[in-house]
């Protein structure tokens, strides 16, 4: 059986666009969806952390939201690894962190640094990498949302993700995935996705993650 790992942030996580709701059931959440649709030839290992960024600090938060510091420590204890999926660079936006979609993809190119030369030794074989760019954020009436991503401009921003994700994978010889090509953000929050949209993405990739793996 084939282990892939699902690194991500609160859309990974599963978390609930309506404030206050409880986050996503198991099996809604993408990666669990992903493993269903692989038919038990893969286990899907969920590494999501709600405001997780590509390489930024975050010295709001009381759990360490920087993707590229945390990585190896995930790699090491969740070996050997055949997969590694990354869907990250939404909170990259925000204005603290840099706010631009080439910015998170140099983020993005990070973490395929540090997958790649974690795998140093001689009878190591590094993981495949497919580089996911997430849903667009999109126009919400909350009042503290899209102002903590910077205001509106945000939205487009959040539109160059994919161009600029999908010139890194090719870069790297990655597999890419346009998350917005089939999920949606909930206008409860304009970042976050309901259930049904966060299953979609699990199900979307295992086409992509059967071919990457020879499944």
């Amino acid at each position: 059986m084939k282990t892939i790992l699902a690194y991500g942030d609160s859309l990974t996580f599963g978390a609930n666009p309506i404030p206050g709701g409880p986050r996503h059931a198991h099996e809604d959440r993408w990666p669990a969806a992903l493993e269903r649709a692989l038919g038990g030839a893969a286990r899907v290992i969920a590494e999501g952390l709600g405001g997780r960024t590509t390489v930024h600090d975050d010295g709001w938060a009381a759990a360490d939201r920087n993707g590229a510091r945390i990585l190896p420590t995930l790699l090491e204890s969740h070996s050997p690894l055949d997969l590694v999926i990354i869907m990250l660079g939404t909170n990259d936006l925000k204005p603290f962190h840099g706010r631009t979609a080439q910015e998170a993809a140099n983020g993005m190119r990070r973490l395929v640094q540090i997958v790649r030369g974690h795998y140093v030794k001689p009878s190591d074989v590094a993981p495949r990498i497919i580089l996911v760019s997430p849903p667009h954020i999109i126009h919400s009436d909350h009042p503290e949302m899209i102002p903590h991503f910077g205001g509106r401009a945000v939205i487009a921003e959040s539109q160059e993700l994919a161009r600029w994700y999908k010139l890194r994978a090719d870069e790297y010889g990655c597999g890419f995935f346009d998350a917005a090509t089939v999920a949606k953000a909930h206008p409860a929050d304009g970042v976050h996705l309901d259930a049904e949209n966060t299953r979609k993405i699990g199900e979307a990739l295992a086409p992509l993650v059967k071919s990457t793996l020879g499944l």
